[in-house]
């Protein structure tokens, strides 16, 4: 029996065996299929991806791929020029003397590089070594000095922290970290350690990072611009629940421990401090301890550092907002770092759950014209209000309108100018991204990106200029350099995708159907094969996330494999993705749409999509409906199984939430609500596995400290206790992620919808193999 799937009295041959529809698949019909995967499509995308490397000039420079292989540009935008970072072709000839090796201008064996401090050489590193080539000569020969942009590799400045969970600070001369539940500082010159706190306990420590779901040994904190103080928290974890997972190995396994909380049990609770560095105080503010939230998602570490604190610009004082529980209330302080002294600012409560941005968190704090910059969904659309950080008042509402701001990305205090992404601001698709500015008094409003599409923007570290690519799930992308006014400065890269095209792929569909409501408009995508026979009859695949943070289409930007959407196609299905009412990204009242009932999970949007589509392309079948999704997704995919047993026909759930009283503590109360307020059991799918019909995988990772296995292990008790059939795979050292074994689960996956869905016999045992791209060659 293969260790990976445990299965339970199959019915499953006489089943398929029924069902077959015609020949069986063929190796090479997997392998078609496969080269479909991303890695099969992205060697065949050219000039597409733009990753600026910012130089202190002001420069930057990025390497582009295309039809041969790879080219190394470099752009100023001050001059408005683009041209060729080095001579590729003399650096290759200088190469391969050094090396004895045959290079080629077009396939160097490197994918980064370094200038030197004068700008006359390169570093990089090729066959093993490092090397350092003049650009004047082309003379190449091996180099010691360390490559600037691997330097300073102890740590993250500001960050959760870096190797070893050291946290930099600002001038990166200290790292802060965490030692038997104490903070630390270490001089990353000298390596001297001071212990700053002394107090901290098991469980009961300093800055830890625990969110239940996730957890590291990096230190949770912020530092002062100056690097003389932290604010941070001590995390009392002592009465919260225990998690366990343990190996599975030859010999005595390993057990797992943690604290995990859970809905309606105890939570962490965290009391905020400031430490001053160099006399090893800790400051207490004089406040009660707030619960383990934040105000963007369910971690306090969710946007790169410590969550919802600044200090201010003199280092005197600390803003913060404590979340309550359950998200409804958000509580704006300010908190003096010498003595600890809590002043109440302003505060919002709201009836569902509060979140400030998508992205990244909206509000700030500007001490030197005493304002908080703050982002609200009051009026039903999210958008930024100026307060005096005084009086706790609202001086103006910035922005208005139908469309929501999603995140702030600069803030110019001189100017009182603020630039932030927007969505629902483009008829065509209100998930396309714009970036905009306006001023602090709501006027100069602009859109500096007046292309249509989706736009992914990245500032210079200066702020005076931004590179754009804009796209559409069907229109690859086109990448720009403006300045911060919108004008343009450079058209950068356009993809070119005539290479791909010429294997026989075609771009996907996107489409606008009603909500389960009749009324309300729903987007999402549809995938056909790509030698799709208007004549045929085929099966539906329905890929599911419910959210309710986010959605089954994620990106809205170009992608020509989807994950393995295109592959699936090819196999003879149509694939289709729908973004469902109580996703982001909309409305307030549209993300509110099941607030209470996650267990809805999109999929009443879901059924009346499919519906629709049919209604309009005739080779859709209804009768044959699948329906797959991991996490949220596999939680709706079981879902969908057991209240739509009639409409989705076989399901494949991956690491499913089953039930939300066994998954982390902040997901359902904040989604659903407290467990006294909220009808858990109701929305529990091994309360309602009994009414399975049709043919469902299940699938876990034995080792995920994420969503714990036992979520599945519940469905299959329940499965069994009815007297049903099903199939299971198991992970057993593997997290939320498979790992090493995705490919595995990705070639169950074909097999089980090839075989229940489409009614015919997959290849035995196939094996995808990924390849690299080609113009990497290997070099990093």
């Amino acid at each position: 029996m293969n260790k990976f799937l445990l299965a339970a009295i199959p019915c499953a041959l006489v089943f398929s065996a029924r069902a077959q529809q015609g020949p069986p698949l063929t190796t090479k019909d997997y392998e078609r299929a496969e080269s479909f995967l991303s890695y099969g499509t992205e060697p065949l995308i050219d000039n597409a991806t733009v990753r600026p490397d910012w130089l202190p000039d002001g420069r930057f420079w990025y390497r582009n791929l295309n039809a041969t292989g790879s080219e190394f540009i470099l752009v100023d935008p001050a001059k408005g020029t683009r041209s060729a970072a080095f001579d590729q072709a003399k650096l290759a000839a200088g190469l391969s003397t050094a090396t004895g090796k045959q290079y080629t201008a077009a396939m160097l064996p490197f994918q980064r590089f370094t200038f030197s401090a004068d700008g006359k050489a390169i570093v990089f590193m090729a066959d093993g070594k490092q090397w350092k080539a003049d650009l004047g000569s082309y003379v190449v020969t091996e180099d010691g000095s360390p490559m600037a942009a691997e330097a300073g590799g102890g740590g993250r400045r500001g960050g959760r922290g870096g190797a070893g969970g050291v946290n930099l600070s600002p001038d990166g001369k200290k790292g802060a970290f965490i030692r038997d539940w104490n903070l630390w500082v270490r001089d990353m010159e000298t390596k001297k350690e001071t212990q700053l706190t002394t107090d901290g306990v098991k469980d009961y420590g300093y800055a830890t990072d625990n969110a239940g779901w996730k957890h590291s040994d990096n230190a949770i904190l912020i530092w002062s611009s100056d690097s003389k103080k932290i604010a941070t928290f001590k995390d009392d974890q002592r009465k919260v629940s225990d998690m366990y997972l343990v190996t599975t190995n030859v010999g005595k396994p390993t057990l797992k421990e943690w604290k995990y909380p859970l809905p309606g049990g105890e939570i962490p609770m965290i009391q905020r401090c400031i430490i001053d560095i160099d006399n090893a105080k800790v400051v207490m503010t004089k406040v009660a301890p707030d619960p383990h939230r934040a105000t963007l998602s369910d971690d306090i570490a969710s946007s790169g550092t410590m969550d919802d604190i600044y200090f201010s610009s003199d280092n005197t004082k600390v803003a913060f907002v404590s979340t309550s529980r359950d998200h409804k209330n958000e509580k704006v302080r300010i908190a003096d770092a010498a003595t600890g002294d809590v002043r109440e600012v302003f505060e919002e409560t709201v009836k569902t759950q509060f979140e400030s941005g998508h992205g990244g968190i909206n509000w700030r704090y500007l001490d030197k014209s005493n304002e908080i910059i703050w982002f609200s969904e009051r009026d039903n659309w999210g958008h930024l209000y100026l307060y005096d950080a005084t009086t706790g008042k609202v001086k103006n509402q910035i922005t208005t309108g139908d469309y929501l701001v999603t995140n702030i990305l600069k803030i110019d205090e001189k100017a009182r100018m603020i630039y932030f992404t927007a969505d629902d601001r483009q008829a065509e698709n209100p998930y396309f991204a714009q970036f905009c500015k306006i001023g602090f008094d709501g006027k100069h409003f602009a859109n500096l990106t007046p292309e249509a599409g989706n736009h992914n923007v990245t500032l210079s570290p200066n702020g005076n200029y931004f590179v754009d690519s804009y796209s559409k799930p069907d229109v690859p992308p086109v990448t720009v350099l403006r300045d911060l006014n919108g004008k343009m400065i450079a058209t950068l890269e356009k993809a070119d995708v005539s290479r791909l095209m010429a294997t026989g792929w075609k771009p996907l569909t996107t489409f606008s159907v009603k909500a389960h409501d009749g009324k309300t408009d729903i987007y999402g995508l549809m995938i056909t094969p790509s030698k799709l026979d208007p004549n045929k009859k085929y099966p539906i695949i329905d890929y599911i996330y419910p959210g309710p943070q986010g959605g089954s289409v994620g990106s809205w930007s170009f992608a020509a494999s989807r994950g393995d959407g295109q592959a699936l196609a090819e196999l003879g299905f149509i694939v289709v993705e729908v973004e469902g009412t109580s996703n982001p990204l909309r409305s307030k009242s549209f993300h509110d749409m099941s607030y209470g009932n996650m267990a809805e999970n999109t999929l009443p949007d879901q059924i009346t999509a499919i519906r629709q589509l049919a209604s309009k392309y005739g080779y859709m079948d209804t009768t044959r409906v699948g329906i797959w999704g991991h996490s949220g997704g596999g939680f709706a995919t079981a879902g969908a199984m057991f209240r739509y047993p009639d409409f989705f026909k076989v399901g494949i759930s991956e690491s499913g939430n089953h039930e939300n009283l066994n998954y982390e503590d902040d997901w359902g109360e904040r989604y659903n609500g407290l467990v006294g307020n909220a009808d858990y059991a109701a929305q529990a799918n091994q309360n309602l596995a009994k009414n399975l019909k049709g043919k469902l995988m299940l699938a876990h990772g034995l080792m995920d400290d994420n969503v714990p296995p036992y979520n599945t292990l519940l469905v299959v008790e329940a499965l069994e206790k009815a007297g049903k059939d099903y199939d299971l795979v198991v992970f057993p050292n593997s997290p939320h992620g498979y790992g090493q074994y995705s490919p595995y689960m990705t070639r169950r996956r074909w097999d089980y919808f090839v075989k229940n869905l489409l009614g015919v016999e997959p290849p035995h045992e196939y094996q995808l193999k990924a390849k690299s791209d080609p113009r990497n060659g290997g070099g990093r």
